[in-house]
């Protein structure tokens, strides 16, 4: 078994590249997901290395340092951070060529030959699933022999292999929990509207939902929802509780965590004896008994994305919930005492002036503890991707370029009734029209007030937060000056 680097490249600073099932960006506060996709098949790989370079700190030699002790470098990429990371891969090859790197992610899977065409330093790419593909490469086979692979021959021509079959029996594979100990410093990762340290992990691949605009349903994970059993689950919470006993709160990251409804109260109830805050990914659409008994067993925070205050549009865009299922399970919320964060979109099709208006006093309706505005992400790969095309909706010839040079998000997408411009403008003002009220303000005061490692950790959040905004306002000068 090869030495083998699972590796999130130097980026962007501040650019999370963990953030995959919706979009990788720099945040409007610090904010690093776990590199969970890249920790499942380092568990399985021996003489294997995860290294996530953005929250540690690492910079380029630092990495290409590290990478020379590998035979193997495997890199966790996406549309975004591709010329990024082929620049990296290329380093890595120059100071050692015999080293053999691989490609894997949702960019990948979608468009495998034009990934091995980015840089001639990708050996590989893998499709779909990736894991078990990752672990045989490391096992020194001949690519050959490899399903879910795309490689270059000795001649230069891709070949692509067979697919590989999806994982059914998620047990099958090991915890990430040793991974996470060995490689990552947990205090590195924080989340704005999780308490710190936290740790995130997946219970389960794939998502029945069909929303048009979610990358890694439509790429990697799939429709159906496969799942660990619970006594799986809660197992590993036991003993991640034992090995990080500092840690403050466990996020359950799936997709749609609630999708399975039976098998996620029995999770609840193997949990509540642990005596431990959790939090996860749901749709806005369970009944109060449910929201309760998921609090009387240690759930804090939902993570909610409503997307839109405008019924067509979440039609449109297949959310599968109405704005009156979103305000009665958000009341619910409140009334059981369930945190939310919620998440909303805006350049979703086809967005106008008056739209953007009606999700932006539909969030102030809602008053969530917190939230976060992106703009719409139309990644390869995706029903949005595919609609954008077909309709012109691309501002940019270049359809992978949606990120601004300091690694925020820029408009991609327009409509007849809303330009680039407009909706860019729009975060901001959503951010400022929703935060600067009293409610919010004496929200985030009170938990300052309750905890003084809040208080400093708001004080710098409210810093870069309002710093990021001011370079929004500069991308946006910048964006009008070059027109």
């Amino acid at each position: 078994m090869s030495r083998t680097l699972f590796l999130s490249p130097p980026s962007f600073d501040g650019f999370d590249g963990g953030a995959g099932a919706r979009y990788q960006a720099r945040r409007e506060v610090t904010s690093y997901w776990y590199p969970t996709w890249l920790a499942q098949p380092a568990a399985l790989t021996p003489n294997s290395k995860l290294m996530d370079c953005a929250p540690h700190n690492i910079d380029l030699a630092k990495c290409l340092a590290e990478a020379k002790n590998f035979d193997h470098v495997i890199i966790n990429t996406s549309t975004p951070s591709l010329k990024n990371d082929c620049k990296v891969a290329e380093a890595i090859k120059a100071q050692k060529p015999d080293t053999k790197i691989g490609f894997v992610g949702a960019h990948t899977m979608v468009l495998p030959t034009e990934t091995l065409k980015a840089s001639p330093a990708i050996d590989w790419v893998g499709r779909k699933e990736f894991d078990f593909t990752c672990k045989e490469v490391a096992e020194d086979r001949d690519l050959a022999t490899i399903a879910g692979l795309s490689y270059k021959n000795k001649d230069g021509k891709i070949i692509h292999n067979p697919e590989r079959e999806m994982i059914s029996d998620m047990d099958t594979l090991p915890w990430v929990a040793d991974v996470y100990k060995r490689d990552l410093e947990i205090e590195k990762y924080f989340i704005g509207y999780l308490q710190h340290p936290y740790v995130s992990m997946y219970t389960g691949r794939g998502c029945p939902a069909q929303c048009s605009f979610c990358l890694w349903p439509q790429t990697i994970g799939g429709h159906k929802y496969r799942v660990r059993s619970p006594q799986n689950v809660a197992d590993e919470m036991a003993y991640m509780k034992k090995i990080f006993p500092q840690v403050r709160e466990f996020f359950f990251d799936d997709d749609t965590f609630t999708a399975n409804l039976p098998r996620a109260r029995e999770i609840a109830k193997k949990l509540g004896p642990l005596g431990v805050d959790w939090s996860c990914n749901s749709r806005a659409n369970l009944d109060y008994d449910t929201i309760k008994s998921f609090k009387d067993n240690g759930l804090r925070l939902f993570l909610v994305g409503y997307e839109s205050g405008n019924d067509e549009t979440l039609t449109r865009i297949k959310k599968g919930v109405t704005t009156d299922e979103m305000r009665r399970f958000t009341k619910d919320c409140h009334k059981a005492g369930v945190v939310i964060h919620g998440t909303f979109i805006l350049g979703l099709p086809v967005e106008t002036k008056e739209t953007i208006e009606q999700t932006i006093n539909f969030a102030k309706e809602l008053d969530v503890f917190s939230l976060q505005v992106s703009l719409a992400a139309p990644y390869p790969g995706t029903e949005l991707y595919e609609q954008a095309k077909l309709n012109g909706w691309f501002v940019k010839k270049d359809k992978g370029d949606i990120l601004h040079a300091d690694g925020l998000q820029q408009s991609t997408l327009e409509y007849p009734g809303a330009s680039k411009e407009e909706i860019f403008e729009a975060v901001d003002r959503f951010y400022r029209t929703y935060y600067l009220r009293p409610k919010p303000i004496l929200r985030i005061i009170k938990t300052m007030l309750e905890d003084k490692d809040v208080m400093v950790r708001r004080c710098r959040e409210g810093y870069e937060f309002f710093k990021s905004l001011s370079q929004r306002k500069n991308d946006l000068a910048a964006a009008r000056a070059a027109a």
